[in-house]
């Protein structure tokens, strides 16, 4: 693992009881989670989350379809061990989004939350294809991350890990449509949503949601 990436881990493990006082109940983005579940159309599907946190997502998501069988990953052990106590149901464990080629499983859905705001185009594009293989015929892949320029990435302080940093990449629509669209996807929905931040200003937020062809 780069250094600046192992430094964004080490980040949210730190401040993984911060990450969830603040996110657990955010409801900006329930309307997406919402049309990710409608369109699950067996109620036992089986979802892998992406970049799981303390669970947040997992937890919505039971909400709404409790029988789904979700599996989430995510780097952080904290993140991991918050992400088991609030949902008890579900299954979560330590593991890289660069190396989910190596899951001998299938699923119906994989939910990728603000997962691309850590990794570079390349590896964007290795997890979309890597998505591709995991998804049975007409599974569905959900994905959000920050717009802007590329060129804008680097290190950044967020609002609830202090003194310590993280590398943001920002990525846009037209990169990861034509990765979607390369790797047999289409594209069902794209939202963008304001993001408030402390100082006034807005990020914007990209969602997508693509079914495997």
């Amino acid at each position: 693992m780069i250094e600046r990436n192992k430094e964004s881990v080490e980040t949210y493990n730190k401040s993984a009881s911060n990450y969830q006082d603040k996110f657990m109940k955010m409801d900006l983005y329930n309307d997406t989670f919402d049309t990710f579940c409608e369109l699950i159309e067996d109620e036992n599907s089986k979802i892998l989350e992406i970049a799981s946190g303390p669970g947040n997502v997992t937890k919505y998501l039971l909400g709404k379809k409790p029988d789904l069988k979700i599996l989430g990953i995510d780097l952080a052990p904290n993140m991991i061990e918050f992400a088991k106590e609030n949902n008890p149901k579900a299954e979560f464990k330590v593991f890289d989004c660069r190396e989910i080629s190596k899951i001998e499983l299938q699923f119906d859905g994989i939910m990728c939350g603000f997962c691309m705001p850590y990794l570079s185009k390349e590896e964007c594009e290795k997890l979309i294809y890597d998505a591709s293989k995991l998804l049975n015929s007409s599974g569905l892949l959900y994905i959000s991350t920050m717009e802007d320029d590329y060129e804008k990435s680097g290190y950044e302080l967020t609002s609830f890990s202090g003194e310590n940093r993280v590398y943001i990449y920002y990525h846009q629509a037209e990169f990861l449509s034509e990765c979607l669209k390369k790797y047999g996807y289409e594209v069902i929905d794209l939202q963008r949503k304001k993001y408030p931040e402390p100082d006034g200003t807005f990020l914007t937020d990209m969602i997508f949601i693509a079914r495997k062809k």
